[in-house]
């Protein structure tokens, strides 16, 4: 049995969130720090959205590293930090807090970082350049996304969602090769795509499926769900089955605490299928 104790010299970092209860990234942090035996914590903060500037604002007179930030903060959070990383400001969303030396906090975003980082540890032939990627939803995660797409060199992302107008204000904001597609054009678009990303919450337990024909979509193609409840989603069964390679959405939270990890605690930590099967519960 280990048992952690906290000292005066403990690193401290945690998590925003409203609810925050659905949260693995305790579970994951806590890996880390154990695996690491680094002196450190990190607390999640049921934090009320009338609250949050207050929560933020409080981190450096408390001692805290820094934190993250998840839903649904990650746009409000912007407002509330001193500055913003280049990446920050493109995605329009921050999920990871740092306060630097001086006291100020500097807003970041590490989603992108890890939703191409899961992709290249499965899928590591994958090229941004070999293809048009397409992306479903336009919701918290898809701003992320298609900013990593675009600098992984993808020439053309179809952006498709159940409401156009969101989409199109990520092409507006984002810029670059973003072609907004209606819903119900899912399956024309994904014609010569090199990859598919499911962006969206469908297909989640206790959610609407998924409906989407892959028959267009060719089977040199990588099929990419952000869902990781259930870890194999439909989706991910009915391109398998087809021959598509695949990613699951897992990967993803696990890679993008990485960053944040390193920034609070001061060291490097590894995504490994023991990591995996533990966030997982299993």
């Amino acid at each position: 049995m280990t048992i952690q104790t906290l000292t005066g010299k403990t690193r401290i970092a945690g998590i925003f969130g409203w609810p925050v209860d659905h949260s693995r990234s305790p579970r994951l942090h806590g890996y880390w720090l154990q695996q690491s035996r680094i002196d450190g914590a990190y607390i999640p903060f049921a934090t009320h959205p009338s609250k949050l500037e207050q929560g933020i604002r409080a981190l450096p007179s408390l001692g805290f590293r820094g934190g993250n930030i998840t839903l649904p903060h990650k746009e409000r959070a912007l407002g509330f930090v001193d500055d913003l990383t280049p990446v920050a400001k493109r995605i329009g969303a921050i999920n990871m807090l740092i306060v630097r030396d001086d006291g100020t906090i500097l807003g970041d975003n590490s989603d992108g970082f890890g939703f191409i980082a899961n992709l290249q540890q499965f899928q590591p032939a994958w090229r941004g350049a070999a293809g048009p990627a397409v992306l479903l939803g336009a919701g918290g995660a898809a701003r992320a996304i298609v900013v990593s797409l675009l600098d992984a060199g993808v020439p053309e992302i179809r952006l498709v969602n159940r409401t156009t107008r969101r989409a199109e204000e990520i092409a507006e904001a984002v810029g670059g090769p973003i072609k907004v597609l209606p819903w119900d054009a899912r399956a024309d678009a994904l014609k010569d795509a090199a990859l598919l990303v499911n962006g969206t919450t469908l297909g989640m337990a206790g959610q609407q499926p998924l409906e989407l024909d892959l028959g267009k979509l060719p089977t040199s193609a990588v099929v990419y769900d952000i869902v990781y409840v259930p870890l194999l989603t439909e989706l991910l069964k009915a391109a398998e089955k087809r021959g598509n390679k695949t990613v699951d959405g897992i990967g993803m939270l696990l890679h993008q605490g990485r960053p944040g990890f390193k920034a609070w605690f001061g060291a490097d930590a590894q995504v490994t299928p023991e990591l995996r099967a533990f966030v997982l519960g299993q």
